[in-house]
Order: structure tokens, then C-alpha cells, then sequence
């Protein structure tokens, strides 16, 4: 079976839309991509900051409430449907919850074939990105350098610290069948 989906997990500020637009270019298909800041960017503004939604603490700590577990159930749904219709997608995710996060979407992506791809960066090229980018909650990126691939099984792992985004993006695509 050829690759459906690849999901790209990794903490804020870790290199992952970089490495998706390489991926894009690199692939020999046309490949669709979405992440989890396309979610976030989209939500009503009754869902940021409220307990019910969406809210991050004063050193990055993100919170997720029942209303965003439902949009993003329906979203999950979607991305599942347009890959079970033979879209290529690249899925730019942040699991918090780790392992607990994958198995979760695995279940959404049961039916087509996806390839794990885990981009780490370290804590502190993390946050030096973060500050400079100046649009996350300060702390988020060290915060969720670490815990996000805690429990998570990659088929391909890349390092954004030591690693340049189009040479992370050439190795996932060696992955890809």
C-alpha cells in the first residue's frame, strides 16, 4: 500500500512547517498539508482561552477543553475522509498527550497508510526560534520539546538542531512508498 499520510509530530518551534513545504517540493505526487496551528487559526474566538476551548498557561502550558476536542474530532474526520478519497496529505501535528495522541489519531487514519515521522529539535534551539519568531506564548517550544514524542513510534525521526529543513524533508521522503 502506498503512503496516504504523513504525520509530522514535534513541539512548537521544532521546524515542522519548514520541513513540509520541503516536503512539498521534493515529493514526486502533489501532496496537501495541514496542521494543527490551521485548526487553532480558525477556531472561533469564544474557544481561545476559555477552559471549554483552547488556553495556554503563562510558561507555554496548553490546555484542551470538550468544545475544541469536538472541532477537532470533526477536523480529524475530514483529513480521515480526504485521504480515504486518495488525497496525499502531510498532517503538521503536536501530540501532548505523546503515545496517547498517536494512538488516537491512528485510529482517525486506520484505513489508509501513514508514515510517523518524529522532528525533534532541542530545548534550547526550540526556544531561541520561538522568541525570534515573536507569535508563540514564551516557554511553549522548551516545554513541548521533550514531552510530545514521550510513548510516540516513528518510522523516521529527524533533528532540526543539527539537520537542515530540506535534508529532514529528503530523509522522511525516503520513507515514503
Amino acid at each position: 500500500m502506498a503512503t496516504q499520510v504523513i504525520v509530522l509530530n514535534g513541539g512548537s518551534s521544532s521546524g515542522k512547517s519548514a520541513i513540509v513545504r520541503c516536503l512539498q517540493r521534493v515529493l514526486p505526487h502533489p501532496w496537501i498539508s495541514f496542521g494543527v496551528d490551521d485548526l487553532i487559526d480558525r477556531l472561533p474566538p469564544a474557544l481561545l482561552g476559555s477552559p471549554a476551548g483552547l488556553s495556554f498557561g503563562p510558561h507555554g502550558e496548553v490546555d484542551v477543553g470538550g468544545d475544541f476536542l469536538a472541532v477537532q474530532h470533526a477536523w480529524l474526520v475530514g483529513i480521515a475522509a480526504m485521504a480515504d478519497a486518495g488525497a496525499r496529505i502531510i498532517l503538521d501535528e503536536v501530540f501532548l498527550g505523546g503515545g496517547a495522541s498517536q494512538e488516537r489519531l491512528g485510529g482517525y487514519l486506520a484505513d489508509v497508510e501513514v508514515l510517523w515521522a518524529g522532528v525533534r529539535c532541542p530545548p534550547a534551539v526550540a526556544a531561541a526560534r520561538e522568541i525570534a519568531r515573536g507569535d508563540r506564548v514564551i516557554g511553549m517550544a522548551a516545554a513541548q520539546a521533550e514531552t510530545v514524542h514521550e510513548g510516540v513510534r516513528y518510522d523516521v525521526e529527524v533533528d532540526t538542531g543539527r539537520t537542515e529543513s530540506l535534508d529532514c524533508a529528503r530523509a522522511i521522503a525516503a520513507h515514503v512508498r
